[in-house]
This record gives C-alpha cells, structure tokens and sequence, in this order.
C-alpha cells in the first residue's frame, strides 16, 4: 500500500471531493457532516485506488496501540458512517467494496490525470439583456474570446462544443473543471440594451472554486472588439502565458467595422449551430449581413456554408442548393482568416 501524503489536496470522485487539509468531505460544493476516522479511512483508500487496503494496515494507521476501543466494532462504526456519506452499501458498492476477512477497497472512478499546463474552458456567456433575441449576441461573445484565447502560446482552450454543452444550466466551476481537465474557468454575463454595452467577466480557480480576476466593462457597441480582445489579454496576463508573435497585434479578428453586419453575423452563426428549422433563419442572417457590407468574408463563408446545410438536411434540393453554396466563394473568400477555414464547405474545397 502507497503511504498517505501528509500535503494538502483536494481529490475529486463523482460529484464527491475530499479536501485532506481542511479534513472536510463535500458534494457539489456543500460540505458533509463525518467524524475523523471514517474521513481518514477515506484518505487512505482514495490514496489507493483499485487496491485492497487491509483491516491490519487500518487498524496500524488508525488505532492507536494504546487504544481500549474494540477495533472490529470501531471500524465497522465508521465504514457504515462513511458509506451513508456517500449513500453508498455494502451489498451494492459504487466507492467503497468489501473483501471479507481482508479490508476495503476503493472501486469508483477517480480522474486519470490532473489538468496540466495552463488551461480554461470559457462558459457560455449569460444574457441579462432584456430582450431574449440577444441570445445570440451573448452566444457570439462567448465564441470570440475563444477565438482569440485559441491564439495565445501554450494556453489550452476547451472548444466550443465542449463548452456549449454546458449553455443553460447551473454548474459549479470545480465540477467543470474536473470534468474537462482545465486549471481555470471563465463566466461571464452580456446585457445589451440599445446602444449600450455591458459585460462581466469572473476567471475562477477550478481546484478550489476561488476567484482570480474579475472585470465590468461598461461601454458603448462600438467598443465591442475592443473589449473582447482586453478579456483575452487580461486573462493571458493573469495566467502568466506569453502571446505569441507582435503583441500589439489585436486578438480579435472581426472581419468587419460594421457593427450591424456584425450583429447578423454572428446571429446567423448562433442560429445555424441549432440546425434543422434555424437554418433559414441563419440564411435571412447570413443575406443581410453581405448585403450591409459586401466585403464581409466572414458572412460571405457563412452564406455559402447555409446553402450547403439546407440541402443536406432536406430544406432544399441538393442540386439546386449546392451551387447556390459555392457561388459566395467566387468573390472576398480570400479575405477569410486561416483560423477560420473550418466550415464543412471549406473543407470540401480543399480536399
């Protein structure tokens, strides 16, 4: 049996963590009322995980020698504290096994490795905006500041279909960050009310739940590039991770000056992630958005990528869709930035 580390940690398992320095044992964040014995015999199967740690090893690291307590009797006591701590049993163990005559062993699943290097999932961004058709523009934000995240050196980002699984509902960072192997998490909140910007940004440690930065930006649409691209260098900044290349160079390649063009954009973005009968919609996007302003690659690419999507999902016939898909790629498809050739449609054209 491997010893158990005097040093403090924190050791997750299910919805389950065990912080060793603080001697508390927690479940989504709430702490569980357990005496210290049944936490200590915790410790050490955790510290030994898939292997039988014996009743002798216990009772040597547990009981002291001097002890008058019954030791069969005071182990069983606090197995079966421990065990309705973790609403587990005897007879159908999802943590805590026993081998008769022998001792315990702890059989549920503990993370392979610990998140490594520097590392952030960006969640969804919430829209306090009044009008719920800002979703989108909330949704927009949240990809940006992956966008821009994704091209600082040696920083991992969580991608966006990792991250929106978790859109709409209430998570608790060190969850998260375990379940996607990241050091860091970033939330935020969007409210947009007609000229009027305000976003608000939290960097959280996920191994404790604790914040590292946090930031309110109040200003005006025009600004939104901007500020987008301050969130990306301010959490580079706190997590001491170096931006590859001219540093003056802005994060955040918009594609666009035009705030209403950029508005459909991402819209039509938003909307074609839903698929089925939003693909229409994101084509009305998409069609609008070129038509503000002609130069927008971006749009043009997104235009193209709909009309494929309507054919392949049944809205259109393939073949009269199809062309209607690659004629946008006639004019600024040039202008696209490299980082953002990844639409199926792109692929095809350079398979």
């Amino acid at each position: 049996m491997k010893n158990v580390s005097g040093e403090s940690q924190t050791i997750r398992f299910d919805a389950f963590e065990l912080d060793t320095g603080a001697g508390e044992l927690r479940k989504q964040g709430v702490r569980i009322r357990l005496q210290e014995q049944p936490l200590r015999i915790l410790q050490m199967l955790l510290a030994n995980p898939g292997q039988v740690v014996t009743r002798d090893e216990l009772r040597k690291g547990l009981w002291p020698t001097n002890s008058y307590v019954d030791f069969d009797q005071g182990l069983n006591r606090a197995i079966n504290k421990l065990r309705e701590a973790l609403r587990d049993s005897a007879e159908s163990p999802r943590f805590i096994e026993t081998l008769a005559k022998r001792g315990y062993r702890f059989i549920g699943d503990l993370p392979t490795q610990s998140a490594s290097g520097d590392s952030i999932v960006v969640l969804p961004f919430i829209n306090m905006s009044p009008d719920s058709e800002n979703e989108y523009f909330a949704d927009g934000i949240t990809e940006e500041i992956i966008n821009a995240l994704a091209q600082i050196k040696d920083l991992h980002i969580v991608a966006r279909s990792s991250v929106f699984s978790f859109k709409g509902k209430p998570v608790d960072p060190r969850v998260v960050g375990d379940q996607l192997n990241v050091r860091t998490v970033l939330e935020g909140s969007v409210r947009k009310v007609d000229n009027q910007l305000r976003i608000t940004v939290q960097l959280v440690n996920a191994a404790d739940g604790f914040h590292l930065w946090s930031e309110r930006y109040d200003r005006e649409m025009k600004d939104v590039f901007a500020i987008q691209d301050e969130i990306a260098r301010s959490i580079a900044q706190r997590l001491r991770v170096t931006i590859e290349g001219d540093e003056a160079k802005p994060l955040v390649k918009p594609g666009t000056q035009n705030l209403e063009a950029y508005q459909l954009y991402i819209k039509g973005r938003a909307l074609l992630y839903k698929r089925g009968a939003a693909i229409p919609r994101a084509l009305d996007s998409w069609r609008r958005a070129v038509t503000v302003d002609p130069w927008y690659a971006l749009a043009w690419a997104g235009l193209a990528d709909t009309y494929t999507m309507l054919g392949y999902d049944g809205f259109a016939r393939v073949e009269d869709s199809m062309p209607r898909g690659w004629r946008p790629l006639s004019g600024p498809w040039q202008l696209i930035p490299r980082s953002r050739r990844r639409t199926p449609l792109w692929r095809c054209l350079t398979c």
